[in-house]
């Protein structure tokens, strides 16, 4: 078993949430998004410009050495800035990102359920995101209640209902 634990993300790790959502991009061999290509993206940049928002939430996993290895959050964005897996502007986005050398050994999973009962805590009913059907993620998020509720060519957006 690889021992780590989960904190609750700050405003300090606003660059390591970069980190992540590069890992999350990245989660193919070929692609290699940098930090200045996302940040350069606003369709990319929106999920973590400005970290940390007011409503945003945010967990961080961290080893036994406390080096941050993943990282899930969520992001309210609105009809006029619509991410990825937009579905309403009351349905905030799920954002995971795992350190290579740390996937498969259960952060990824860690991370979700601990983001989706932070969610309930603070009223959140519903989450969104979307996901590549060739990401091995999606299995996890369907495994994890998510449901498909739009599908395009390679990707589709899921939804999990969480109660509040």
């Amino acid at each position: 078993m690889t021992h780590f634990s989960v904190r609750s993300a700050t405003q300090a790790d606003d660059e390591f949430m970069v980190d992540m959502l590069a890992e999350a991009m990245n989660w193919l061999p070929e692609r290699n998004w940098s930090r200045d290509q996302i940040m350069a993206d606003p369709q990319l940049a929106h999920y973590v410009a400005g970290w940390m928002r007011p409503n945003d939430v945010g967990l961080v996993a961290v080893d036994p050495a406390d080096r941050p290895v993943g990282a899930a959050w969520l992001r309210y964005l609105t009809a006029a800035d619509q991410g990825y897996g937009y579905v309403g502007d009351d349905v905030p986005e799920l954002t995971i990102g795992v350190v290579e050398p740390w996937r498969g050994r259960g952060v990824g999973r860690a991370l979700l359920r601990a983001v989706l009962d932070t969610a309930r805590e603070h009223g959140i009913p519903r989450v969104s995101l979307s996901v590549e059907r060739a990401n091995f993620a999606a299995r996890l998020y369907a495994a994890e209640g998510f449901r498909t509720v739009d599908s395009f060519e390679d990707a589709d957006t899921m939804v999990a209902e969480i109660g509040a």
